[in-house]
């Protein structure tokens, strides 16, 4: 994630001068609030789906545009911000996205007809995009080498905001959904105060901030592939993602496990993604972000392919959702190490990352009609083998040089 103004990299050094702080502690707590936010804004579009027939009068999949307008605005926002970043300062952008959020979410609460909920919810994820790429870019050069640790705690909280979203919905009914939206437009506000904690400027290249890495990368491709690469895993990650928490419950059935054992297996495998990241935190500070995802991409594959035995599948796909965790985050600082001047890098992997979840649906449709349900571990552990494939040429193109020997 590197437009050059705001992701810099560290020069290599064997002794670079103690990092830059970005965040104050009580900013990195309402970035973190932030983050349970836009998680749970993601999440409210479908429970709330039932409603909106009914007060709009709209078919399902006309009902479904609501979460499908909130990711293209997603993506224009991420490009949008992307442009801003360096120009108008931090605070400023942050601040800016968390007042789109909450006016979308208000007016999606609010809107009299589908056409204005609509563009409301585009607005909402003007918002939504600002605030995922812009907090995902400073995180990943703010805390040196804790930089994977608090990009893995950051994006739990997404995860987090996920989970209660639709808990909340369901605890106050459907109905209801327009209060649900407000309260969330009004849990922006606060996060406003706190953005005075935010440093204004990144640093910039070779000022000794960022990711202090003792070791210096080295590219064996061009820039343009490794970037490329980096597009690809994140969008064949992310339809996995999006793969398993639309096919899991579809397919346990099909193997013979009742609806609710399917129900709750999918809501485990949501909540071991959250828990994955989390635990991974501590191990970042220890290992590398290639080694880690590696790892990651070779459990994912072989929990894919267990699931595909019956028997095992509900434990397996949960499997998957620990495995699959620390992808995007720790991928963040290692593109940051790999590309330091790539030209807006950071913004095109999480848009592509958006994509790759509204496209997944419909391409792995497709397959699964055509080999059936049964196929749905074997399909996704043939594009986790995918993901695993673009990591190890990534650690090829991108491999580090030995820290010079001090004297």
């Amino acid at each position: 994630m590197t437009d050059q103004p705001t992701v810099p990299r560290v020069a290599a050094s064997p002794a670079a001068p103690s990092e830059v702080r970005l965040f104050s502690p009580a900013a990195v707590v309402a970035s973190c609030a932030g983050f349970v936010l836009i998680g749970a804004l993601q999440a409210l579009y479908g429970p709330a789906i039932p409603a909106l027939r009914a007060d709009f009068r709209l078919s399902p999949s006309t009902a479904g545009l609501g979460l499908s307008a909130h990711f293209v605005g997603g993506v224009a926002g991420v490009l949008l911000f992307d442009r801003l970043f360096g120009r108008i300062g931090n605070r400023r952008i942050l601040g800016l996205s968390h007042l789109l959020m909450a006016l979308g979410a208000a007016g999606f609460a609010l809107a009299p007809d589908w056409p204005l909920a609509l563009a409301a919810a585009l607005l909402a994820g003007l918002g939504f995009g600002g605030i995922d790429y812009g907090l995902n870019q400073l995180f990943a050069v703010g805390f040196g080498r804790r930089s994977t640790a608090m990009l893995n705690v950051l994006n739990a909280h997404f995860g987090i905001g996920a989970i209660l979203g639709p808990a909340v919905v369901g605890a106050v009914g459907a109905d209801h959904y327009p209060a649900v939206f407000l309260a969330f437009a009004a849990a922006n506000l606060p996060l406003l105060l706190c953005l005075r904690g935010v440093r204004d400027r990144a640093p910039r290249p070779g000022d000794g901030s960022g990711e202090a890495d003792p070791s210096g990368s080295v590219l064996t491709r061009s820039p343009g592939s490794v970037l490329a690469v980096f597009v690809t895993l994140y969008v064949l990650h992310v339809g996995i993602e999006a793969g398993v928490g639309g096919w899991e419950p579809t397919h346990l059935e099909t193997v013979g496990h009742s609806a609710g054992i399917a129900a709750t297996a999918t809501s485990v495998y949501w909540l071991m993604m959250t828990v994955g990241r989390f635990l991974v935190a501590p191990v970042a500070l220890r290992f590398s972000a290639e080694a880690i995802i590696t790892v990651s991409c070779a459990g994912m594959t072989a929990c894919l392919l267990l699931a595909a035995v019956p028997g095992f599948a509900p434990y397996a796909y949960a499997g998957v959702g620990l495995f699959i965790a620390p992808i995007f985050p720790t991928g963040l600082p290692w593109l940051n190490r790999a590309a330091p001047r790539a030209r807006r890098a950071g913004a095109l992997v999480i848009a592509a990352s958006m994509v790759g979840g509204v496209v997944a649906g419909p391409a792995l449709g497709r397959t699964i009609e055509t080999l059936g349900v049964r196929s749905v571990p074997l399909v996704l552990g043939v594009v986790s083998a995918l993901c695993l494939t673009a990591t190890l040429w990534l650690i090829r193109a991108t491999r580090s040089t030995p820290p010079p020997r001090r004297r």
